[in-house]
């Protein structure tokens, strides 16, 4: 990435000059130019001696690994998922050499890419925690390295992209999905993965319009050009085809990442009919549409489908997954067809492979589960309530007594609670609030980009008022909040070329915030890693009645 204003270059810093500290200017430079990678690199760091310490602790399946981790192990080894025991789970923990052999088709609400990528782990180190764990883990690693490297690019600065990565590798949702072998971690990393491709996308393609209207480094202030800024072709573009693949495989995962593929296809197009108003196009956006639009549905709708469906290649490939051979007979979809289209004129779709036609019928029932999945849980949520973090989810929970498992006192508790750090959430509420008001009051596309890929991961859920929804969702898009707590705190900061003591109270108001943030983090860090703590500790950490 280019360094951008926000890194320094040059002589040596007066600030280190007036500390005493003598550095060689070639030293200066080096650090310089290789800042915008050091520092997200020192966070990431961080980010995996803390994600991976004990990742194997909880040595039990939680939650919903149950399901994720038994299904990734037959996916890898038959292709598609498949039935296993009632007492699968006591014998895979117990006899982990002895693994038993599931029979059957089972039908699965989710499309297999999460469990493709679970599935690495286990082949690397076995059907055990540290094994279904390890993939999730790793990508919730780098996505604090992505965090690092979208905040730079974004606001230009090092610092405040590195901000922004050591509040994700701070916040305890984070933590613990990073820890817990679920599918949720992925649709946030395969989307974060695309926003920062578009960004990348973006800031080239700029450049190129600039070039071929004539506002190169020599000529910076070259006059709009409306002929040029309305014919002009922006050429290959791989990093947004690129962003279609991840687009996919967020599909792929889980459904809800169809949201991210139409906002930010959304965001690119209005992002390229921003750039040719800056050229001078007169009609920038009908420009953008008849030009750029075309391109982004191919380069991401029609990418991300063809991703989708060679992530089932295991279910295509084979016999015997669930409903696989269902078009056997069939002309079309019959009226035992379910789901959102059933109710259309039946077709002869012989035309169309018999294995494509199961797998519309398939999708067409995944649809009918997931829809009507109304079951009351303990620990289900309404999305008003998740930024406050009203009601977490219990993903693991033992009380030992003395003596037992490390307790040191009458009766202790060991839990993995899927909770963000309180107060950087709080906080966020503000940032969000900071961040809306920058976008339509200022007209900053950096804070309408963050708005976006909250808007993508948060919204449509409201639409599901009363099905089984759960506060870990908001993973999908915490990664933004934290660029917006980034944004927020860099305003706190000011200018660089603001008064003293502007800079001054900034600095201490903005770090003063970032350090509660950390320390509220290590004082819920036993809840989210299974510590034995005594029950009078665990007590005094639910600050809410909800959070029991």
């Amino acid at each position: 990435m280019p360094d951008g204003p926000g890194v320094a270059t040059g002589a040596p810093s007066p600030v280190l000059g007036r500390l005493g500290l003598q550095v060689s200017e070639g030293l200066w430079q080096f650090a310089c130019r290789w800042a915008g990678w050091i520092g997200p690199l020192v966070i990431t760091l961080f980010s995996a001696v803390l994600t991976f310490w004990k990742l194997g602790t909880p040595n039990s399946i939680i939650f919903d690994e149950t399901y994720y981790a038994k299904d990734s192990w037959s996916i890898w080894h038959f292709g598609y998922e498949r039935n296993w025991a009632d007492d699968a789970n006591t014998l895979i923990m117990q006899t982990p050499q002895h693994i038993p052999t599931p029979t059957g088709a089972e039908f699965i609400a989710h499309p297999p890419a999460g469990k493709w990528v679970i599935g690495i782990g286990e082949e690397l180190f076995g059907l055990n925690p540290f094994g279904w764990r390890f993939m999730t883990a790793l990508l919730g690693v780098l996505a604090v390295l992505i965090v690092c490297r979208i905040g730079r690019r974004l606001f230009r600065s090092t610092l405040l992209g590195c901000l922004a990565g050591l509040l994700l590798t701070v916040d305890g949702l984070h933590f613990v999905m990073s820890r817990t072998g679920l599918l949720d971690q992925m649709v946030m990393f395969w989307a974060l993965c695309a926003f920062g491709l578009l960004l990348i996308d973006r800031d080239r393609s700029r450049a190129r319009l600039a070039d071929l209207v004539g506002a190169t480094v020599d000529n910076p202030d070259a006059a709009p050009n409306d002929a040029l800024a309305t014919a002009a072709r922006l050429g290959w573009r791989p990093y947004r085809i690129l962003a279609g693949v991840c687009l996919g495989l967020d599909c792929a995962t889980k459904w809800n990442g169809l949201w991210f593929v139409a906002l930010f296809g959304i965001m690119t197009v209005v992002w390229d009919a921003t750039a040719r108003k800056a050229a001078g196009a007169r009609r920038p956006y009908l420009t953008a549409a008849l030009h750029d639009g075309p391109w982004a549905v191919v380069s991401m709708v029609a990418v991300a489908l063809l991703t989708y469906v060679a992530a089932w290649s295991g279910w295509l490939a084979t016999s015997g997954g669930y409903d696989r051979n269902w078009a056997a007979g069939r002309k079309g979809l019959s009226p035992d067809s379910i789901g959102p289209l059933h109710n259309l004129p039946q077709f002869d779709m012989t035309w169309v492979p018999a294995s494509l036609r199961s797998l519309w019928h398939y999708h067409s029932e995944i649809w009918d589960f997931n829809t009507n999945l109304h079951t009351p849980h303990t620990y289900m949520s309404n999305p008003w309530s998740w930024l406050v973090n009203a009601r977490p989810v219990s993903f693991y929970y033992e009380s030992p007594t003395f003596g037992k498992s490390g307790c040191t006192a009458q009766q202790c508790s060991s839990e993995v609670l899927a909770i963000g750090t309180p107060l950087l959430w709080w906080t966020a509420v503000f940032a969000l609030v900071y961040c809306l008001y920058r976008w339509f009051f200022r007209r900053d596309w950096r804070a309408g980009a963050i708005c976006v890929g909250i808007a993508a991961g948060y919204l449509p859920w409201f639409q599901w008022q009363q099905r089984t929804i759960f506060l870990f969702y908001t993973i999908d898009f915490e990664p933004y909040l934290a660029l917006a707590v980034a944004l927020m705190l860099g305003a706190m900061l000011g200018h660089a070329r603001a008064r003293g003591d502007r800079r001054l109270l900034g600095a201490v108001g903005a770090g003063v915030l970032l350090l509660a943030i950390m320390a509220n983090f290590l004082y819920f860090l036993p809840l989210y890693d299974a510590q034995v703590i005594p029950v009078d500790d665990w007590r005094a950490r639910m600050w809410w009645p909800t959070w029991i």
